[in-house]
């Protein structure tokens, strides 16, 4: 239970927030980030978050009780080797954070396109990165190719 509720919550909710800045922070800073030090951010926290959570499987099936302030020596070493996983995992978020101070604070990076992306459609990948406050100042003309997905008619 222990192992599989925090696989599917912890990454799901983790890697989801790591993925909108990754895909925004170019966006909203004017700034693209290191992508070497981005790829190597997501592959050790892929690969510590496997070492964090996988082995609970095995606590689980060796019947370690949950909410206990001690457990048993036989559990000693699957913990030690999540507890390196847990310390991986934190390890590996300084990366991140250094990302985003280096394009948020320091500017450190290429400039931004307004299309970061190839597939980037919508109003706002036509504005300059970092967009203007007040972004339009007169109402923009919609057109076809700049609609998300170019069947939506208006």
């Amino acid at each position: 239970v222990v192992a599989h509720f925090h696989y599917v919550l912890v990454t799901g909710a983790i890697y989801s927030i790591m993925g909108a800045t990754y895909y925004w922070l170019p966006k909203w800073t004017g700034v693209m980030y290191n992508e070497t030090l981005g790829k190597l951010h997501f592959w050790l926290s892929t690969i510590f978050v496997n070492v964090l959570f996988f082995p609970q499987h095995f606590l689980g099936l060796a019947g370690m009780p949950r909410r206990i302030p001690d457990y048993n020596v036989a559990f000693a070493d699957f913990n030690m080797i999540s507890s390196i996983g847990a310390f991986g995992f934190g390890l590996a978020q300084l990366i991140f954070a250094w990302i985003v101070i280096q394009c948020a604070f320091l500017g450190k990076g290429a400039k931004a396109t307004n299309h970061v992306w190839e597939a980037s459609k919508g109003l706002e990948w036509t504005l300059t990165s970092p967009p203007p406050h007040h972004s339009f100042s007169t109402p923009p003309v919609i057109d076809d190719k700049e609609l998300a997905h170019g069947d939506v008619t208006h």
